[in-house]
C-alpha cells in the first residue's frame, strides 16, 4: 500500500534475462510499483490469464515458449487488458520489428540496452496516457454505464 492508503499499482515484467529482470524490478519498485515477473512465455501466459490487469507491462520480444508478439496479441484479445500500456523492451532494433510491435498494440518500444531514466519517463508517460484514455472513455459512456466504468477509472488512476 502507498502512504495514502491507496493500493500500489502493479507492474508486470516479462523478461527472460535475470539481470535485466532484476534491474527492471529495482527501477519499478523505486517508482512505487508492486512488481510481478514472468521469466518465459508460458509463465507470462498463466499470469495474463489468471491475474487482473496491471498498470503497465514491460515485455521482451524474444522469450522461450511464446514470443513477446504472441503475448501482446493475448493481452490485446482480453477485454480487461486491452488498454493496459505495454512497453516492448528488446534487443531488436530493426524498423520492421518496431513497426510490427506497435501495429500489434504495443504502446511504446525501447531498445536494449536502455537508460534507466528513459525507462522511467517512458513508463510514466504511458501510464498517465492510459489513465487519461480511461477518463475520456468514461466521459463518453451513457449515465447507466458510468458506474461500471468508474471502477475502471479508479484502477487506472492508481499509479505511483
Amino acid at each position: 500500500m502507498s502512504d495514502e492508503g491507496i493500493p500500489s499499482a502493479v507492474a508486470l515484467v516479462i523478461e527472460d534475462d535475470d539481470q535485466i529482470a532484476h534491474l527492471l524490478r529495482f527501477i519499478l519498485q523505486k517508482e512505487g510499483y508492486i512488481v510481478k515477473t514472468a521469466e518465459d512465455g508460458r509463465a507470462a501466459q498463466k499470469l495474463i490469464e489468471a491475474e487482473p490487469p496491471p498498470a503497465v507491462v514491460t515485455l521482451d520480444s524474444m522469450l522461450p515458449y511464446l514470443s513477446g508478439l504472441e503475448l501482446l496479441q493475448l493481452i490485446r484479445s482480453k477485454a480487461e487488458w486491452e488498454n493496459v500500456p505495454v512497453l516492448m523492451l528488446t534487443a531488436k532494433s530493426q524498423e520492421r520489428d518496431i513497426t510490427r510491435a506497435l501495429d500489434a498494440g504495443a504502446a511504446g518500444y525501447l531498445v536494449k540496452p536502455f537508460k534507466p531514466q528513459e525507462l522511467r519517463s517512458t513508463i510514466q508517460r504511458l501510464v498517465k496516457g492510459s489513465a487519461a484514455e480511461c477518463a475520456a472513455r468514461a466521459s463518453r459512456q451513457s449515465c447507466s454505464a458510468r458506474r461500471s466504468c468508474r471502477d475502471s477509472i479508479r484502477s487506472c488512476l492508481r499509479f505511483p
